[in-house]
């Protein structure tokens, strides 16, 4: 199943923030002009209820979050206690119904996958929220909500798998502790928010890996192979989460990992048979023609739908109508932006410091 909602087309952080591009829409109408988003595939995502989301975060920082988009503004104590109103986190229309829909579809999710199943629902992966403040971008921490309703509907044991660009600290600050929640988190080292050591390990449930600049699909492939899909086999989890944040490939502006799209599908289908309850949420991702390509041929590989080598003329003419102002990448538009969903494979040496990390990990 996938969930959406048509709140993502017309809702923006505002003119310059990196999230004023168009993701989640642009995946919809991709996935619908290549015929591969029947009507009884698509669920229109619900808008989570403030006791719903009390299960994790505190009821002062929600009515905060409302109050902020009833009154399009925020004081200073509000701004410096719950983090509202910043640069990262902005004040603006639908500050709290659009991340109350992704942590809508969360919900939802843990729900239609108890007796089984596959979800997907690219609005989600917003893993920096934390309890009781907005953080990098994420006002709340839908993947956090994902697990606790995955254990609510019987999911007993739940793996956590985040190969965006940024270390989840919300969701490691959830479920450090926790020997039911494995996790395992691939990210660039030194990138904000600069947590995620390889020497933590909280209950012996946390495995980090910081990466260096440039990891390529080949070293990529060697983690998947070696770490994620041992430990995750291992675990026996009864549920797995997987973020697939956009923002580890070549193309995207705030990180400098190097990726392909075919890196990320590759995890997608390889995590798909380790568990009978699979859910895939979006993530980081700031360049609309990178993200857009990703997440629609995740769709396709969780549905095992060859991609196309060239786009049919409706597909590509979602492509060519996207805008994006305000970047340097911008200007500079390779044509396979337009008319393909697959990058060209980005190969490489395997570097001395990606095996050792892999190997302290292996041998904690």
């Amino acid at each position: 199943m996938f969930i959406g909602s048509e709140i993502y087309r017309t809702s923006t952080y505002g003119a310059w923030h990196p999230l004023r591009i168009p993701r989640v829409s642009t995946v919809i109408d991709l996935s619908r002009a290549l015929g591969w988003l029947p009507r009884n595939q698509y669920v229109i995502s619900p808008m989570a209820k403030p006791k719903a989301l009390h299960i994790w975060h505190q009821p002062d920082y929600i009515s905060a979050l409302q109050q902020a988009e009833r009154d399009g503004d925020v004081d200073d104590h509000t701004r410096q206690h719950f983090g509202l109103g910043t640069p990262s986190n902005p004040v603006f229309p639908e500050m709290y119904r659009r991340p109350a829909t992704a942590a809508g579809a969360s919900l939802l999710a843990g729900e239609l996958l108890r007796y089984g199943g596959v979800v997907y629902s690219p609005a989600g992966g917003t893993h920096h929220g934390l309890p009781a403040r907005a953080n990098g971008f994420c006002y709340l921490n839908d993947p956090v909500l994902a697990i606790l309703s995955l254990r609510r509907n019987g999911a007993g044991k739940i793996a956590y798998i985040d190969i965006d660009a940024h270390h989840p600290d919300g969701v490691e600050l959830a479920f450090q502790n926790d020997p039911d929640v494995l996790m395992i988190s691939v990210h660039e080292q030194g990138r904000w928010p600069k947590t995620g050591a390889i020497s933590d390990c909280g209950v012996g449930n946390v495995f980090n890996l910081p990466v260096p600049r440039g990891l390529n699909d080949t070293e990529m492939q060697m983690i998947l192979d070696r770490l994620i899909l041992p430990l995750t086999q291992g675990f026996g989890p009864d549920a797995i989460v997987l973020q697939c944040g956009a923002d580890a490939v070549e193309d995207d502006p705030l990180s400098n990992l190097s990726l392909s799209n075919q890196a990320h599908w590759n995890v997608v289908a390889a995590l798909r048979p380790l568990s009978r309850r699979y859910l895939v949420l979006g993530g980081g991702g700031y360049n609309p023609w990178s993200v857009g390509r990703l997440w629609t041929g995740v769709w396709a590989v969780l549905n095992q739908i060859p991609v196309p080598t060239r786009l049919p003329d409706q597909a590509e003419s979602v492509l060519r109508n996207l805008q994006w102002t305000g970047n340097r990448r911008a200007g500079d538009r390779p044509e396979h932006w337009y008319t393909t969903l697959e990058d060209r494979p980005r190969s490489g040496p395997v570097r001395d410091i990606v095996r050792q990390r892999i190997d302290m990990l292996l041998n904690r």
